[in-house]
């Protein structure tokens, strides 16, 4: 069993940054591969990063790389996920995941995939 709980959401500007946190709490963090995703009002839950137990390994989605970077510190059991250069589209509920199913290296990119999840934080990004 792991809590997750994200924070760092917010308002900002087309073009701005922010960056997202997850603190796990529970059984040893280290023992999980994390996930990102996002839901924007009306679609579906989408993959936005994950990242291996090790951190040797991330995945991010194709439509987000050089924008979003995935990362992990499992000193303090906290996943983050840096966003740059924001655009309006990428408003959405952002959502951690934890999985520890998988290999040392697996990098899972599917919600079927993770068995906890965070409820959420906003990120509204204005034109």
């Amino acid at each position: 069993q792991v809590q997750l709980v994200e924070s760092g959401g917010g308002l900002v500007q087309a073009g701005g940054s922010l960056r997202l946190s997850c603190a796990a709490s529970g059984r040893t963090f280290s023992s999980y591969a994390m996930g990102w995703f996002r839901q924007a009002p009306g679609k579906e839950r989408e993959f936005v990063a994950s990242i291996s137990r090790s951190s040797l390994k991330t995945l991010h989605a194709d439509s987000l790389k050089g924008r979003f970077t995935i990362s992990r510190d499992n000193a303090k059991n906290t996943v983050y996920l840096q966003m740059d250069s924001l655009k309006p589209e990428d408003t959405a509920v952002y959502y951690c995941a934890a999985d520890s199913s998988g290999s040392y290296y697996a990098t899972p990119r599917a919600t079927y995939e993770y068995a906890w999840w965070g409820q959420g934080t906003q990120v509204t990004v204005s034109s």
